[in-house]
């Protein structure tokens, strides 16, 4: 069994920043792939960003780019979502999740374990 636990999200302005933090514990392993997922209130959930934990190749939704910075801390088990310049359309819950395939992770499908999330709320 593998165990993801957001934190780091909470209420910002448009224009402020936000790092979330997903730990990782369990059945872990060097092949995994992490990736951030977000869903608004009425909206399909969609990629953000993903992370392959054994070369740290990334992968950005295209709305992001630019803006945000996904990293992990091997020492610590923890993948980072670094969000900048945050508009009020990045609001929604965000999960990180794990991944073994080799292709591109930018399907929700692809992803057998998951995080409760964390809410980002960006004012205007």
């Amino acid at each position: 069994q593998v165990q993801l636990v957001e934190s780091g999200g909470g209420l910002v302005q448009a224009g402020g920043s936000l790092r979330l933090s997903c730990a990782v514990s369990g059945r872990t392993s060097v092949s995994y792939t992490m990736g951030w997922f977000r869903q608004a209130p009425g909206k399909e959930r969609e990629f953000v960003a993903a992370i392959k934990w054994r070369n740290d190749v990334t992968y950005y939704a295209d709305s992001v780019k630019g803006r945000f910075t996904i990293s992990r801390d091997s020492a610590k088990n923890t993948v980072y979502l670094q969000m900048n310049t945050l508009k009020p359309e990045d609001a929604a819950v965000y999960r990180c999740a794990v991944t073994q395939i080799l292709g591109t992770p930018n399907s929700a499908s692809d992803y057998g374990y998951w995080g409760q999330g964390t809410q980002v709320t960006v004012s205007s």
